[in-house]
């Protein structure tokens, strides 16, 4: 039986806001991401949904809460489920990343799946973290729904494994702060066969200042 995953980006923070490398730091949702939250838990309470897990970063569980009481679940943490590693850049903007790390920087801009920021986490270890989380969700409530809220890094690696892309190159999908996501995942021992049902709605945001946009091409230009 497949597994029905609602997938969300947690709520805004200041840092992203800020385009600041985000990462492990345990940064909390500033008054715009609590606002989303709030009305992502307004969204989603006609969902029939049996379990709820978070990354266990602050800024994840804040924007689980008032789904949580929504829906009468308790929040289910996993340390699996948290944003990508960047190590020493987690916290600065890019231009801070340019002047400080310019060699780590320039590698960066050459999103390789291998690469990985010093003391940090290569995108192809993040997808193999993301995917076996996932697995095991899937295996776990097989037949179910299941509200997972987590990072943007985590749902791109959720889309270019749907849309059989490769892990190089820079993001190409849409992932708004509180976005709503839906896949099915049919069989947990083949977890990297995921259906997209809906990607990136964000109507019940739709009167909300407009999002800072993470846009890793936009790098590739001025360099």
């Amino acid at each position: 039986m497949s597994t029905e995953i609602i997938l969300i980006r947690h709520g805004e923070t200041d840092w992203n806001r800020e385009l600041r490398f985000q990462g492990h730091v345990d940064v909390p949702l500033n008054d715009l991401g609590h606002e989303q939250a709030r009305r992502l838990g307004l969204r989603l309470a006609g969902e029939p949904v049996q379990h709820l897990i978070s990354s266990d970063l602050m800024r994840a569980q804040q924007t689980a809460a008032p789904a949580a009481r929504q829906l009468e679940l308790e929040i289910l943490t996993s340390a699996a489920l948290r944003e990508q590693h960047f190590g020493i850049v987690e916290g600065m903007r890019a231009d801070e990343i340019q002047s400080l790390h310019p060699r780590a920087w320039e590698d960066w801009l050459q999103f390789r799946e291998d690469h990985a920021m010093p003391e940090g986490e290569s995108a192809r270890q993040f997808h193999a973290r993301i995917i076996e989380a996932l697995s095991r969700i899937a295996g776990a409530h097989a037949g179910q729904k299941v509200l997972v809220v987590t990072h943007g890094g985590v749902l791109d690696m959720v889309w270019r494994t749907a849309r059989g892309l490769g892990l190089n190159g820079p993001r190409q999908s849409e992932i708004p702060n509180a976005g709503f996501n839906r896949i099915r995942m049919a069989d947990a021992a083949a977890p990297e066969q995921i259906e997209i049902v809906d990607w990136a709605d964000t109507r019940h945001l739709a009167d909300l200042p407009p999002q800072p946009t993470y846009d890793q091409s936009r790098h590739l230009k001025k360099s």
